[in-house]
């Protein structure tokens, strides 16, 4: 049960309401966003960013979803695993090939440009004072720098996603398939 009340498109002032529909395309996600809503200038520029950087997708889904459920997955964060692992099977990761991302080096669903970007995902989010250039050296062989920044940004978001879900305790919606991130 959420640590605190959970507002609605309703509580926010008229002009972020058109935001939340925005919001809503990018997926079930209302309880967090009802979390965010009180303080509209959180709910603002959050949603605004991540609706923008879906608008413009410069990161392949796969790659996103393989970085976000990474993070979440390390962080154990029940929530965005069951709300971002259903996307990453839509991009060909199996629910049993998400549960053992961490598993990266001999994953069977994954290239070798997935797993360059589960090893990532893990340096941001625990390594990032260690990670050696030979990293970036790789990922430019893939990636132009403008996608590393926002991989980077991605993953750096989702951890703070995982705290502030986790400490929150908000619930997962209704309709998205609880996918336990905790061993």
């Amino acid at each position: 049960m959420s640590r605190v009340s959970i507002k609605t498109k309703d509580d926010l002032p008229a002009d972020l309401r058109p935001l939340w529909d925005k919001m809503t395309t990018y997926g079930a996600f209302e309880n967090q966003a009802g979390v965010m809503a009180h303080r509209p200038p959180i709910f603002k520029h959050t949603w605004s960013l991540l609706v923008d950087l879906a608008d413009e997708a410069v990161l392949s889904k796969r790659h996103l979803e393989l970085a976000l459920v990474t993070v979440s997955l390390l962080n154990k964060c029940t929530y965005c695993v069951s709300h971002h692992a259903p996307k990453l099977a839509i991009q060909g990761v199996s629910e049993d090939g998400a549960e053992r991302l961490l598993d990266y080096k001999d994953h069977p669903e994954l290239d070798e440009v997935d797993k360059l970007v589960v090893e990532y995902a893990i340096a941001v989010t625990q390594n990032w004072n260690k990670t050696r250039d030979e990293v970036f050296t790789r990922l430019r062989e893939h990636f132009s720098e403008a996608q590393i920044v926002e991989l980077t940004w991605r993953i750096a978001l989702c951890g703070a996603f995982n705290r502030f879900n986790d400490i929150l305790q908000f619930d997962i919606e209704q309709g998205v398939p609880v996918r336990e991130a905790a061993e």
